[in-house]
C-alpha cells in the first residue's frame, strides 16, 4: 500500500467509505487528506484501501 501514498484512494470500513489523498499508512493508522479535513482511521477498522481510477 506504500505505492498509493500521494494518490486519491477509497478506504473502506464496516461503517463507511472514506475518500481522500493518502498521506500516510503505518501499523496503527491510515491518514487521509479529505475535502472535509484530515482523517485518521485506525488500521484495525480498515477493510480495504484502493486507488480511485481517474477515467
Amino acid at each position: 500500500m506504500i505505492d498509493l501514498i500521494g494518490k486519491i484512494v477509497e478506504v473502506g470500513t464496516a461503517e463507511t467509505l472514506y475518500t481522500g489523498k493518502l498521506i500516510e499508512i503505518n501499523d496503527n493508522e491510515v491518514h487521509l487528506e479529505a475535502v472535509s479535513g484530515w482523517l485518521v482511521i485506525p488500521i484495525d477498522r480498515v477493510a480495504f484501501v484502493r486507488e480511485i481510477n481517474a477515467d
